[in-house]
């Protein structure tokens, strides 16, 4: 049950951004511009930053609903997902996404774990200046995220088709749930 009152049944962040709508826009807005946004990672492998960053704070609904995201959208690839959950230096991913996601890894614990010679890593791996920026931002929001999610105790499914659902619906972009009655 969550420490406050939100619409009942209404899982993670979505009750929190009903709740309230006016700081709700903002979150939705950003998640919508890092992760659809354009860049040159690609919308999967951007869920994925959020989807092992929020394994790593342990913050079960965030991983469930942007791993789904990511595996809905690597669509044929969709185990590489997995993969990066149970052992991100064992999977398939590309060096340079390995690189990513180990910077991602290190803003997870301090932003100022991130060394000289992790951005030499995924520059060797030919990431950008702008995947890497998009990287840190992404983990570091995602912290926000978890932290607001798991602080206020929301609702938090545990049938793996109700992520399924969500993972469908996310991967089509982010926009405001309707108002509650």
């Amino acid at each position: 049950m969550a420490h406050i009152k939100v619409d009942e049944g209404v899982p993670g962040i979505r009750s929190l951004v009903m709740f309230r709508p006016d700081t709700g826009q903002y979150l939705y807005e950003l998640v919508q511009i890092l992760l659809r946004g354009e860049s040159t990672l690609s919308e999967a492998e951007r869920e994925l930053i959020a989807a092992y960053v929020s394994k790593r704070n342990d913050t079960m609904f965030c991983m469930m609903s942007h791993a789904a995201a990511s595996r809905e959208l690597y669509g044929n690839n969709k185990n590489i997902v997995d993969e990066v959950l149970n052992d991100m230096q064992q999977s398939h991913v590309s060096d340079k996404m390995k690189a990513l996601l180990n910077i991602a890894g290190k803003v997870q614990v301090l932003g100022k774990e991130v060394k000289e010679e992790d951005i030499a890593a995924a520059r060797q791996y030919g990431a950008t200046d702008i995947e890497i920026h998009d990287t840190v931002l992404i983990a570091a929001t995602f912290c926000m995220f978890n932290r607001y999610v798991d602080g206020l105790a929301s609702l938090t499914p545990t049938d793996p088709k109700v992520y399924e659902e969500m993972g469908k619906r996310m991967a089509n972009g982010y926009t405001m749930p309707p108002p509650s009655n």
